[in-house]
């Protein structure tokens, strides 16, 4: 009996073995999530409204809104160091053995050691956006200026080219093999940068007819990718775009219950699930990638904020704004594993 007992354990804590950390969107903090159990807060971090972490080796990072940055030691879910680079932090990004933090205010670009000293700081005179690394580059985008600038590590951050006029109003972007593909907030289509030879091109979405496809692109952290493909929530309509990110053509429309938020997409790229706003905050849609069609619509909480597939795939994470709750689905049957208590919970991060 005992030993049935121990590998019931022993199975229960295998299929826990990721360690998380939930953003507590009001409080501040960050649930630290271990062997399926809340065991601790990670506090006083910021404005965590929109908040980002991200994990290098032992450490994780968060960036705050309103600038603090914060290095949490993993093993010990303590925060190591924070700082105050800016007033208002948008994102951050590795490079080498860096940190690249883009700001809105002040308008600047802020390189840090990992130990969080300050290395450089570029003055960029905007707002500063979709911020990613390639190689030894940092490229992002400055929305005030319509421009995009790359920097090289190897050569101590200098500007080593430079977009002029790349779009109106450039506000996120996402790195596809070696292009950076950029979004506009006034413009219709993309701006795509060749970040091996600097060329740099723009192009609308088409349909099979040639016909231009009109849609405003919301933040590519949105996006759900797989192979030479995204799928693109509308915004405004209850529908996903399946687009050929290389080709910049329309594929097809895929309808949907709602308003569509984020799509996450498994590890082994099969299925994505889609979140919604609105009077359908409650639902989880899964879409087979291979049929590109919903499968399966679902109650899985009381607006449901974030979503974030185990390393493995087998399970689903899932924050629960008005419920107080991470819930795990599993995501074969997409029946409730576990459900466990975390406060206003938003943003989910997989430490290990």
């Amino acid at each position: 009996m005992l030993h049935l007992i121990l590998a019931v354990v022993l199975i229960f804590q295998t299929a826990f073995a990721e360690k998380l950390y939930v953003v507590e969107r009001e409080r501040g903090s960050l649930a630290v999530i271990q062997d399926g159990k809340l065991i601790g807060e990670i506090k006083d971090l910021g404005n965590l409204n929109h908040s980002i972490v991200k994990t290098s080796g032992n450490y994780s990072y968060c960036i705050a809104r309103n600038g603090y940055f914060s290095k949490i030691d993993n093993r010990t879910d303590k925060v190591v160091k924070k700082i105050k680079p800016g007033k208002s932090g948008i994102g951050f990004n590795f490079v080498k053995d860096y940190i690249v933090i883009a700001h809105y205010d002040p308008k600047k670009v802020t390189v840090l050691t990992k130990d969080l000293e300050i290395k450089k700081v570029i003055d960029t005179g905007s707002r500063n956006v979709g911020i990613k690394p390639y190689k030894n580059l940092i490229v992002f985008s400055l929305m005030d200026k319509d421009q995009i600038w790359v920097l090289d590590a190897d050569k101590d951050f200098e500007v080593v080219h430079t977009v002029k006029d790349a779009g109106k109003m450039p506000f996120d972007a996402l790195i596809h093999k070696n292009r950076y593909i950029v979004g506009f907030f006034k413009e219709r289509g993309v701006g795509i940068l060749d970040l091996d030879s600097f060329s740099y091109k723009k192009a609308v979405f088409r349909s099979d007819n040639q016909q231009e496809v009109v849609f405003k692109i919301p933040h590519f952290g949105m996006w759900g990718v797989f192979d030479k493909k995204a799928l693109i929530p509308a915004v405004g309509e209850k529908r996903a775009y399946v687009v050929d990110i290389e080709k910049m053509k329309v594929i097809k429309h895929i309808d949907l219950p709602g308003l569509p938020v984020f799509i996450s997409v498994s590890p082994d790229k099969n299925i994505a699930v889609v979140n919604f706003s609105g009077d359908k905050d409650y639902l989880l849609s899964v879409i087979d990638l291979k049929k590109l069609q919903v499968i399966k619509t679902f109650p899985a909480g009381k607006r449901v904020m974030h979503m974030r597939f185990s390393k493995d795939g087998k399970k689903l994470y899932l924050s629960s704004y008005f419920d107080n709750s991470l819930k795990v689905y599993n995501t074969e049957s997409w029946k409730l594993i576990k459900e466990i208590t975390v406060p206003t919970p938003s943003g989910i991060f997989i430490v290990r």
